[in-house]
């Protein structure tokens, strides 16, 4: 059976190589375990054939001590046992659980879950838990068959095929819920992620009146998750009853067998009891798998998913740190899809944008513009062609790196759960150890406040309770629009960086922000930087040195903005030829000049 849809990637493997230790350490005191085991069969098998004949008493007693010896330190190997499998589990978390999240903020791979971090702990889970006890005890059974075979040939060949019957069972389980267990995984995944995007849009539920609708909407996706789920643990309950009645038959089949042979004079009255510990002892952790197989199932979809979030093939960073970027800007032939197969958001779009100069991007709604505001922000890569920062394909960039070098201003202020100083300050503090961040906090301070300023947020958020301590919910919760856009653009301002992308900054500002907004800008084009707006509103395109014009993902006109108005004014007042094809109406163009008007 196969158990992985694709290979372990290297960063699931070296974790996994890491733990070596620990499993290592757990199949040995395993070893030991079961070995310890033998103890109370090899007890009763003395007591009835030494000590009930003989009546010996300190026989007797020598051998309960010698027992409960090892019994004690059996339980003692136990102990330890299960907190090498926790500490392995611990270790997986540190080594992989700072990737799955990086993976997770970053464009992940088609297919992945958004769940990442709840399927890596049910992977954690289950190589730490009683299923991994299982699976390490199932290779010392042999000891057990060995042992009943040295009591009697009989009572090893009742084992063996008590064993075949079990594991067959096992893999009739396994392909009769495989399909069923990782479609109700997948159904609650997806009702989870559902619940969790209704929770962080309360207050729009709310509004609208949508609590009632989306209510059943989630119970009904809940109860599909939970019915393919029932229908898997109906299956796997059958087989686990069926096992579990095997091994009890199988129990007292070898009491059965073991008094027949007693009567035959082939073995003692002893060796009858301690085939029948014998024998269950040895299916006991086949059982224990068979029983716990829906936990396995999730462990597995739970571990694929994991996979397609660490693709094999990945982008290989370049180790060496470029110097610090200019802000030159150029994109050519990028193309960008829709996730899913979807519809082509870019198609073959190239342009260049020099430092000290500033690019405002307009076009009808759906024209593609957010899209390029974020391919050039390096926050999506293009599905073709290539984006480059002073002649370096953004790839070739640190994530994090790069990210000091560009300003990215969203269309919504997307600003995290935290104090305004940490959101201004891409929360600096907490990107190194203690030690080096209280060496810093001034400098980061000083640095909050200076893109605070340029941003003219800095009297505002004076004014606040707490001022630049002031905590914020997910999504700048606690501001208004236009106060979580300003601060946003504050954000997108420190550390002065080389490159500015903004999507609809002014989209919530009163008078008083956009001045401000105008300001930030023009004072970043002092300084060098190069700045792409995108924006419907007249103000701020005011200042845009050349206009570049989107339609249908496409590059329709680029160049100085009084050159392209005229363009766009001409062509909006060419009547149409005769018989000749309909005008693209205000959606395209015309909606375009009207937002480009000073």
């Amino acid at each position: 059976m196969k158990f992985l849809d694709a290979p372990l990637p290297p960063p699931l493997a070296a974790a996994l190589r890491a733990c070596k230790p620990h499993f290592m350490a757990v199949a040995v005191f395993s070893a030991l375990i079961n070995v310890l085991l033998l103890a109370p069969t090899i007890y009763m098998m003395q007591v009835y054939d030494r000590v009930v004949p003989t009546e010996g008493r300190l026989t007797l007693l020598y051998l309960t001590l010698v027992v409960a010896f090892a019994l004690g330190v059996q339980t003692a190997l136990e102990t330890v046992r299960s907190r090498l499998l926790t500490l392995a589990g611990l270790r997986l978390d540190r080594l992989l659980a700072g990737g799955i999240l990086q993976k997770l903020m970053s464009a992940m791979a088609p297919g992945s879950s958004s769940q990442g971090m709840r399927e890596f702990d049910i992977v954690r889970q289950a190589l730490s838990g009683p299923v991994a006890t299982a699976a390490f005890d199932i290779p010392w059974t042999p000891i057990y068959v060995l042992v009943a075979f040295m009591i009697h040939p009989a009572l090893g060949a009742l084992t063996v095929v008590g064993g075949v019957v079990l594991v067959t069972l096992a893999v009739l389980n396994e392909r009769a819920t495989r399909t069923r267990a990782r479609e109700a995984f997948i159904a609650q995944s997806q009702a989870y992620a559902s619940q969790e995007a209704a929770a962080a849009n309360a207050e729009v539920v709310r509004a609208l009146g949508m609590r009632g609708a989306l209510r059943e909407r989630q119970l009904a996706d809940r109860r599909t998750g939970l019915d393919l789920s029932a229908k898997a643990q109906f299956t796997g309950g059958g087989y686990a009853a069926a096992t579990r009645f095997t091994r009890m038959f199988l129990q007292s089949a070898a009491l059965g067998l073991g008094a027949w042979l007693a009567v035959e004079k082939q073995i003692s009255a002893g060796a009858i009891i301690a085939a029948s510990v014998l024998l269950s002892r040895a299916l006991q952790p086949v059982e224990q798998v068979v029983g716990a197989w829906t936990v396995v199932g999730q462990a597995r979809g739970a571990l694929n998913n994991l996979i397609k979030l660490f693709p094999n093939k990945g982008v290989e960073v370049s180790g060496t740190q470029l110097p610090t970027p200019t802000g030159a800007l150029a994109l050519e032939q990028v193309a960008v899809r829709a996730p899913g197969e979807g519809p082509i958001l870019l198609r073959g779009v190239s342009l260049r944008l020099s430092p000290g100069e500033v690019l405002g991007v307009i076009g009808p709604s759906g024209a593609g513009k957010t899209t390029l505001a974020r391919l050039a922000a390096g926050a999506i890569t293009p599905d073709a062609g290539t984006v480059r920062l002073d002649g370096a394909n953004l790839t070739d960039w640190d994530g994090d790196r790069l990210g000091r070098h560009i300003g990215y201003v969203p269309q919504d202020s997307a600003l995290i759960a935290g104090s305004i100083k940490d959101n201004i300050s891409r929360f600096a503090v907490w990107g190194d150890t203690k030690e080096q961040v209280a060496d810093d906090i001034a400098v980061i301070d000083a640095a909050v406040v200076v893109a605070a300023q340029a941003a003219g947020v800095h009297e505002l958020i004076l004014r606040l309770p707490k001022g630049y301590d002031t905590l914020l919910g997910a999504g700048g919760r606690g501001l208004s629009a236009g106060q979580a856009q300003r601060v946003a653009l504050a954000r997108a301002l420190y550390g002065a960086p080389t490159l500015l992308i903004l999507d609809e900054p002014n989209s919530a500002l009163d008078a008083d922000g956009e001045q401000a907004l105008n300001q930030a800008i023009l004072a970043a084009k002092s300084r060098g930087a190069a700045v792409m707006i995108v924006a419907h509103r007249t103000g701020i395109l005011n200042i845009a040195d050349r206009l570049l014009v989107l339609r249908d993902g496409q590059l329709e006109r680029i160049g100085p903005r009084a050159e392209v108005i005229a363009q766009m004014a001409a062509a909006a007042q060419t009547p149409p030829r005769p018989n000749g094809p309909p005008s693209p109406g205000p959606s395209s163009t015309a909606i375009a000049l009207q937002a480009a008007k000073p």
